[in-house]
């Protein structure tokens, strides 16, 4: 079997051709559980809540290494100046819909000021994970600037933020979750073309991203009720 520094002419655009499907499906894993909300039943956990991140962190260590090395070379060889930062932005942008369709009172899972607590705690636990396994362990980026690589800030964010907006509207039309995940998975990509991470990088912030905010949405009715017996005292 062929790797992928094996190509033929053309080998440029099949490389990146294998990149943005491998972001597809890394969007599809992350909305294949559209149609599968937990209940709001305090801590009520299904399958496919943990099915999507549990396969993107698999993927990542599968992709560890050689896999991840040649796709990014091929990438970094057919575009050796791209560079863009509209990842640092989009990052934010499902997060920025989800919240400016509950402000202009469009009935989401919760009322704005819920889904504001929601965001923050979703963000803070997902960046908490994120930056603690950059500092244990320790991998060089693809550009070599330092040994934050692993895993992924920007797409642990994007796909906390999808997940939120997916949460929230992913009942009320199957666009918002495509679109949330399409936009994340748009920021993984960017990430590989600037040159800043390797493809497992995206691929376990990604898993990151959807684990954190999935605990936060299924423990949050417990977190409710914990301040209100708090309050009552």
């Amino acid at each position: 079997m062929k790797s992928l520094m094996d190509t033929a002419p053309g080998g440029h655009s099949t490389s990146l051709g294998l990149l943005w499907s491998l972001l597809l499906c890394l969007m599809l894993l992350g909305g294949g559980h559209a149609q599968a909300q937990a209940d709001s039943t305090l801590w009520v956990v299904k399958p496919m809540d943990a099915i999507p991140p549990a396969t993107l962190a698999m993927a990542s260590l599968v992709v560890q290494g050689k896999i991840s090395r040649q796709l990014n070379d091929r990438v970094y060889d057919a575009h050796p100046s791209f560079h863009t930062k509209a990842d640092d932005y989009l990052v934010w942008a499902p997060g920025v819909v989800s919240l400016g369709l509950a402000a202009a009172g469009v009935k989401g899972k919760h009322d704005l000021g819920d889904q504001v607590v929601l965001a923050i705690l979703s963000n803070v636990i997902a960046q908490a994970a994120t930056q603690s396994l950059k500092r244990l362990v320790d991998k060089q980026r693809p550009n070599g600037k330092d040994y934050q690589s692993f895993p992924s800030g920007h797409s642990a964010t994007a796909f906390t933020n999808a997940q939120l907006l997916h949460e929230e509207y992913g009942q009320r039309s199957v666009l918002y979750s495509i679109g949330g995940y399409g936009t994340a998975s748009a920021v993984g990509a960017l990430r590989i073309m600037n040159h800043e991470h390797w493809l497992s990088d995206v691929l376990m912030g990604a898993g990151i991203g959807i684990a954190a905010t999935k605990v936060v949405y299924i423990s949050y009715p417990w977190l409710k009720m914990k301040v209100k017996q708090i309050r009552k005292k």
